[in-house]
């Protein structure tokens, strides 16, 4: 059940489907009752009981005090179900189209397609094949009216047709449906664009609101990197780890520590500024590149140990055994790995003076 769960949650063409088959479940269990109803046309059998024509039929017949309206069912029995109170299918059909309004994964074009259809399909059972139940109820409504009326004294047996069928005025089933069902419709179009449109503004402020995270999120990270390219991380994280006043210092004392200088000691002299060179930015962009090089290589998992302290100048300074972490107390592999990366150094400062066409000359010491 999680498995089809997931795959209904994470595919937006499964969501849906879902949803119209559930929709369509359920308006079928809403009119499907209607095919057991009792279809004959009361109008038909009343006048063929009477022996008169249709036209004659009417709820001023029927409430005729020798054939009541309970009495024309008692004319024209039959074995199928029957079913005098037919506009409650409709009220299913109204709560069937308010169902739709429950699948947010559906569009609103969606909706308003597939409530229509609804809608046609239960109208053409309304004036077609099941009309008969509509035409059957408003002419017992309507002679259940009259009937009242004349227990009330609002009317008398002894009014004319003409009266008779003015006492007493009823909108058609078979009018009142389509406006019924036609005004939910649209009323229920605008409900899904009004969701539709919230739906779509979320989303478009949580997607807003994560690309800011993310932002936010990148910039700390270039941050810290810059604070460490200043401090050690030790240092950074012990200032930054609660508000600390700005000449308060800080020191700690360390068993066996080794300590690396590594610097281009002509670097000075290929640093010229001139209008060629930007007035000495593209010399600065190259030392940038050397730096970088070698914070890369300090990166690795085998100088883990190792910690860059600072740069200054053309001068890059790192150091190992700072922390308990890293200092290894009976091997000194931490000194080991320093000594290794001052060779590493040297390889890279090889590589850049063949590719840059550059001589420049390292000069490292190393104190532990």
């Amino acid at each position: 059940m999680q498995t089809v769960s997931k795959k209904i949650v994470q595919s937006r063409t499964n969501s849906t489907l879902v949803g119209v088959f559930t929709i369509i479940l359920v308006f079928i269990a809403a009119f499907i009752n209607m095919f057991a109803c009792d279809t004959e046309s009361l109008t038909e059998c009343v006048a063929c009981e009477l022996n008169t024509s249709s036209s004659q039929v009417t709820p001023c017949l029927l409430r005729h005090p020798a054939l009541s309206a309970n009495q024309g069912l008692a004319l024209c029995p039959s074995p199928a179900l029957p079913c005098p109170f037919p506009e409650y299918f409709s009220y299913s059909v109204l709560l069937t189209l308010l169902a739709c309004s429950v699948f947010l994964q559906i569009s609103s074009i969606g909706k308003l397609g597939l409530m229509v259809s609804i809608q046609l399909t239960f109208l053409l059972l309304v004036e077609w094949p099941q009309g008969a139940l509509f035409d059957n109820a408003d002419l017992f409504v309507t002679a259940n009216a009259l009937i009242f009326n004349e227990t009330l004294g609002w009317s008398t047996f002894n009014e004319t047709a003409e009266q008779c069928l003015h006492s007493v005025t009823k909108v058609s089933l078979k009018v009142m449906t389509p406006v019924v069902l036609t005004v939910f419709v649209l009323a229920l179009y605008l409900h899904a664009q009004q969701v539709e449109s919230t739906a779509r503004l979320d989303f478009l402020w949580k997607l807003q609101a994560t690309e800011d995270k993310e932002e936010m999120e990148e910039l700390q990270a270039y941050n810290r990197r810059l604070l460490h390219n200043i401090l050690p991380k030790d240092v950074a994280a012990h200032f930054l780890a609660r508000e600390r006043r700005n000449d308060e210092l800080y020191y700690q004392s360390c068993k066996c520590v080794a300590v690396m200088f590594a610097s281009i000691s002509n670097f000075s002299e290929f640093y010229v500024e001139l209008e060629a060179n930007n007035e000495g930015v593209e010399c600065l962009r190259l030392l940038n590149e050397i730096i970088a090089d070698f914070d890369e290589i300090i990166s690795e998992e085998k100088y883990r140990q190792l910690e860059k302290i600072k740069t200054i100048g053309s001068t890059y300074m790192a150091a190992s055994g700072l922390n308990d972490s890293t200092f290894d107390r009976e091997g000194r592999s931490h000194i080991l790995a320093l000594a290794d990366y001052s060779m590493r150094l040297r390889e890279q400062m090889k590589y850049i003076n063949e590719h840059s066409f550059n001589n420049f000359q390292m000069k490292i010491g190393q104190l532990s």
